[in-house]
């Protein structure tokens, strides 16, 4: 590289380089090894009935691309035949699909709070969630995690400021990195109480946990205050996002909100791999039950091994706290045929990087057990 290239793009290899030596710099890897790592849940990313679904859609004509906008010609029958099946399926009013969760919360978040709102986000919530506070009209600020005192203190503080606008509590039902649950209850209830609007996050909980997979917000799902992120590319196997919420907020997104205006369609053929994946969500439940036991059994393991965890989900994590360590034992994993990755700031808090291990039904107990045994020999048993 020249003089001349090295000043044009000096200030990112400075940056790379910084990364470099904080053990922070990323790269791609393919997938290797049982599956511990990804987010499809319920093993619906290469399910014969999903493949089939979508094979017979292509023979009957549906096109791979939509075109266009869904305001334009984009918009096709298997959108609208998915929106109105999983608001059914969800409990909603209605539903709007969008081309992946990250866009889906960047949308609302950067349409629907006015100015004059307050945006109160737990600082756990995804990076797409603090990406559209940060883009949005409404000022926002930060709850402490899973607290929903600190949430009640934050709208009163800033009430007592001379706040006048609507509040939008913001949180994820099942949190990526720790693997614990928000308090539903508490917040629905807080909601209530100030007239608030609570937007939840169910990426990692939809098809999981509720009644056929419905995800935690099941029960209150309906509510004119309530709007739920369904993300569709973890436990339904396939990609995009279904916003459920009542049918004013969804107009309202459709006239003003400028990822769906602006953006091509999804692809009508993923629409119709999600429909068949929340067909096969209430005709095979067994699939949600054998996670669930898988989840239980690894529990059981890992307390056996003396091993604490904050999580009771299907989301394990290993918090090793620095960086290189993080990535070596990852390394050390994979080596030995097991599809772990490091997690490191500032996809989690610095001092606390982790081995994120996700359970999944594309690995069994044997697998688990292994797994473990594998990573007590790596740490010479040390408690976590």
């Amino acid at each position: 590289m020249n003089s001349i290239q090295t000043a044009k793009v000096g200030d990112y290899v400075a940056a790379l380089h910084a990364l470099k030596v904080d053990n922070r710099l990323r790269g791609l890897k393919p997938r290797a090894g049982i599956d511990f790592a990804s987010n499809d849940y319920l093993a619906l990313a290469s399910a014969p009935r999903v493949k089939k679904a979508v094979s017979a859609a292509l023979e009957a004509g549906t096109p791979i691309g939509a075109g266009g906008s869904r305001l334009l010609r984009g918009n096709c029958e298997e959108h609208e035949t998915l929106e109105k099946e999983a608001a059914q399926f969800f409990g909603a009013e209605t539903a709007l699909f969008f081309g992946g969760g990250y866009v889906a919360n960047f949308a609302v978040l950067t349409t629907l709070p006015q100015r004059g709102d307050l945006l109160v986000l737990d600082s756990l919530v995804h990076a797409s969630i603090h990406e559209g506070a940060r883009a949005g009209r409404a000022e926002f600020r930060i709850s402490a995690h899973n607290d929903p005192q600190s949430i009640e203190d934050t709208i009163r503080a800033w009430r007592a400021e001379g706040g006048t606008g609507r509040v939008w509590m913001v949180v994820e039902s099942l949190y990526s990195m720790d693997g614990d649950f928000a308090p539903l209850e508490d917040l629905v209830a807080i909601a209530d109480r100030y007239g608030a609007f609570l937007m939840v996050d169910e990426a990692h909980a939809t098809g999981v946990y509720g009644e056929r997979g419905r995800g935690l917000t099941a029960p209150y799902e309906g509510r004119e205050n309530l709007l739920v992120v369904h993300t569709c590319g973890k436990a339904l196997g396939a990609a995009g996002a279904l916003v459920t919420a009542a049918g004013v907020l969804r107009d309202f997104m459709i006239n003003r909100c400028r990822p769906f205006i602006f953006a091509t369609a999804p692809s009508p053929l993923m629409a119709v791999a999600v429909r068949e994946a929340l067909f096969i969500l209430q005709h095979e439940p067994e699939r949600q039950q054998r996670l669930a036991k898988l989840v239980a059994f690894t529990h059981r393991e890992v307390g056996l091994r003396g091993w604490r965890s904050p999580s009771a989900s299907q989301i394990v994590p290993y918090i090793v706290g620095d960086n290189a360590r993080a990535i070596r034992l990852a390394s050390a994993l994979q080596a030995r045929g097991f599809d772990i990755r490091g997690i490191r700031p500032p996809t989690v808090p610095a001092g606390t990087a982790r081995l994120r291990i996700s359970l999944t039904l594309n690995a069994g107990e044997d697998d688990v057990r292994a797994m473990l045994d594998a990573l007590f020999e790596e740490t010479r048993g040390e408690a976590r």
